[in-house]
């Protein structure tokens, strides 16, 4: 059985995904890479920055044919040093060991992509699984395009190709957006250009990392989603997110139970007097409450008290916000 990595077409980069990419980065991608029929290219090797600009003459032919036409050429394993910024974090042992066994009797059908080093050695760029599943097949050597591209440019490059593939777990891709705004100071906007996802999503994604470290936890091992941790965050009170977030894994809730523990949580918080308890609420005002939620479409909470008291709408994204703003304007 042919899965993962070594199989042509999920890792086939999608026409409609890669238009979306910003300022180059497409190009960059690898979109069926070819083998070496003449000559080595003597083209200059492209001007990088970071750490690895300069590389070992032996390496400059590599590279100089990987950047004129996505050369493939044979470089050992144990050359080619871990990717400082790889997403991922978990690889499913079971389909690593059916890509091994791909491997053994197909080779690796698309090349890993690597960046030179001072040191004459390679850093993975592109293809964690296919060096992972190569060594479990025996290999000494796989396949690879070797490019000289910027820290940032690999980075990028590494998160696209897992956003791609669809199946990091919403903490890795948190993660790995903060990285490209930590490291190179992207804002999410631009960070949003550059990965072909909306701004709004990157933030949402960003804003998990405010989660305590065990509810992290919970999201890295599967025990909780991403929708489950959306709700999470709108609690009033931070303190009791690990509290709320025990209770949904060890009961199983879903996440409309979720909500409704979540709101009661806060309505709690509107009486100082009662506290842990929801006050009651009269019948009209939550028949409100309930519509102004299903025409508005984000959360919102009435604290009545004798006639008087407040109207609080929460919004989960600026797009939310833009949105809500439009209607109270009588603009929708």
């Amino acid at each position: 059985m042919t899965t993962g990595e070594n199989a042509v077409t999920p890792e086939k980069v999608v026409p409609e995904k890669r238009k979306a990419l910003g300022r180059g980065l497409d190009s960059l991608l690898p979109a069926g890479p070819r083998m070496v029929t003449g000559g080595a290219s003597t083209a200059p090797l492209p001007q990088t920055a970071g750490p690895h600009s300069a590389v070992l003459p032996e390496v400059q032919g590599q590279a100089a044919r990987a950047a004129s036409g996505d050369a493939v050429v044979q470089i050992a394993l144990d050359q080619i040093d871990s990717n400082p910024y790889q997403t991922r974090q978990t690889f499913e042992k079971d389909a690593l060991a059916e890509l091994a066994d791909s491997i053994r009797v197909n080779g690796v059908v698309q090349a890993v992509v690597v960046r030179p080093t001072p040191e004459g050695r390679y850093v993975l760029v592109l293809g964690e699984r296919r060096c992972r599943a190569s060594r479990m097949a025996g290999k000494t050597t796989i396949p690879a395009i070797v490019r000289a591209v910027s820290d940032q440019q690999a980075a990028e490059m590494t998160i696209v190709e897992n956003l791609q593939r669809q199946d990091l777990n919403c903490l890795e891709q948190a993660n790995g957006f903060a990285r490209l705004s930590r490291d190179f100071g992207l804002t999410q906007e631009q960070i949003g250009q550059r990965t072909g996802v909306s701004r709004e999503s990157v933030s949402n994604y960003m804003r998990l990392l405010k989660l305590p470290p065990m509810v992290q936890h919970y999201l890295a091992d599967g025990s909780l989603g991403f929708s489950e941790a959306r709700v999470l965050l709108q609690l009033t009170e931070p303190g009791s997110i690990h509290r709320i977030a025990d209770e949904a894994v060890h009961k199983h809730l879903s996440v409309l139970q979720l909500k409704d523990l979540v709101e009661r949580a806060n309505v709690a918080l509107l009486d100082p007097k009662k506290p842990g308890q929801a006050r009651w609420q009269d019948p009209n005002v939550h028949a409100v409450q309930t519509d102004l939620e299903r025409l508005l479409g984000v959360r919102v909470r009435i604290a009545d008290r004798k006639g008087k008291g407040k109207i609080v709408i929460e919004y989960a994204s600026l797009e939310d916000f833009d949105r809500v703003v439009e209607m109270l304007k009588g603009k929708s």
